[in-house]
């Protein structure tokens, strides 16, 4: 299969301008493996409990561990990283030295400081990782292009799983205002994140101007993701009406510190329901951990991207990689005929 040349894969050395996202324990080094070697680019979100080890598996994994760069990323949040800030600089220490491809921020108050840390770590000047930054708003955009001087940019429209900007307006209409407020001579490359499920979609994103796309959900449907089967099989049964945008999967697991305007995108279920009818927090955090040691799937929580409902089938990463280039290559061949 040919090759998809963009900026994106020109800068990681890709075939396939596909990155799985970086999902905390949704994703892992496993994954980011298998979606590396099927041709495209993957950040992982790895428990500090485990990062160590799991650096350690990733580069004993490569045809040559003698080699610089792990071809993988890692993924921080931002507002974790302040709320215990000694123990993320460890943890930002110990991947930089590994020799990872990239670090991907997210969702943090002041990035710039962690951003300004890592290029001043030792470790930074040997192996160069880049710096995707991941933004829900034009003006996040400017500030990461013009002021922190990112490597690869990240636009997060509304139909994205997992959290996001509740405002946020689609994807295409986030990614066409952000490529028209960047400089056009100096701006990193752009991704499309948000509710892309088939290389069509990828294909429509790179012909609007996006360097590659990012895509969370499809990749929750692989032998390599964490995710359990209950949540696998409620993706597979799950349709884009089905999901919606809340604080309530927060509310129920306690995690309340997001930033301002942060919510999250999942399949609705009763932990939504009783949140919008007014049962306190304690009462809804107490059913979900009771639901979780009983299994039950009408309290679990499923993050879900609005194209879940074009996805019906688990895959390993590697394929559903090859499969997406496929249909990248197809789609970008049908619009030659406009131009004949």
């Amino acid at each position: 299969m040919q090759p998809v040349k963009t900026r994106l894969t020109s800068l990681l050395g890709i075939r396939v301008p596909v990155v799985s996202a970086s999902m905390a324990f949704a994703s892992s080094t496993k994954l980011a493996l298998e979606v590396s070697r099927g041709g495209g680019f993957a950040s992982t979100a790895i428990t500090p409990a485990k990062l160590r080890e799991e650096l350690s598996l990733a580069r004993a994994s490569l045809s040559d561990p003698q080699d610089k760069r792990i071809p993988i990323g890692c993924g921080f949040i931002g507002w974790m990283m302040d709320s215990q800030e000694k123990e993320y600089k460890e943890l930002l220490d110990i991947t930089l030295d590994s020799g990872v491809k990239a670090l991907w921020l997210s969702f943090g108050n002041d990035l710039s400081r962690w951003i300004q840390y890592i290029r001043a770590s030792p470790a930074y000047q040997v192996h160069k990782p880049f710096i995707f930054v991941q933004v829900t708003s034009v003006e996040e955009a400017v500030q990461a292009v013009n002021d922190w001087k990112v490597d690869v940019l990240i636009v997060q429209g509304n139909e994205s799983g997992g959290h996001g900007r509740s405002t946020a307006p689609s994807t295409m209409i986030l990614l066409s205002e952000v490529l028209a407020a960047l400089p056009q001579d100096s701006a990193p490359p752009v991704l499309a994140a948000g509710g892309i499920a088939t290389g069509t979609h990828v294909a429509a994103y790179l012909t609007a101007g996006a360097s590659g796309a990012v895509l969370g959900t499809r990749f929750l449907l692989t032998p390599e993701s964490p995710c359990s089967t209950a949540q696998k099989s409620v993706l597979l049964a799950t349709k884009s009406h089905q999901t919606v945008r809340s604080l309530a999967f927060d509310h129920a697991r306690g995690t309340n510190s997001w930033p301002a305007g942060i919510d999250g995108r999942g399949v609705r279920n009763r932990i939504v329901e009783d949140i919008d009818a007014g049962v306190d927090h304690a009462t809804v955090q107490e059913r979900f951990r009771s639901a979780a040691q009983a299994g039950d799937a009408d309290y679990l929580l499923v993050w879900s991207g609005q194209g879940v409902s074009l996805m019906d089938e688990i895959k390993p990463a590697k394929t559903v990689v090859e499969e997406l280039h496929a249909e990248i290559v197809q789609a970008l061949k049908r619009t030659w005929q406009f131009l004949s």
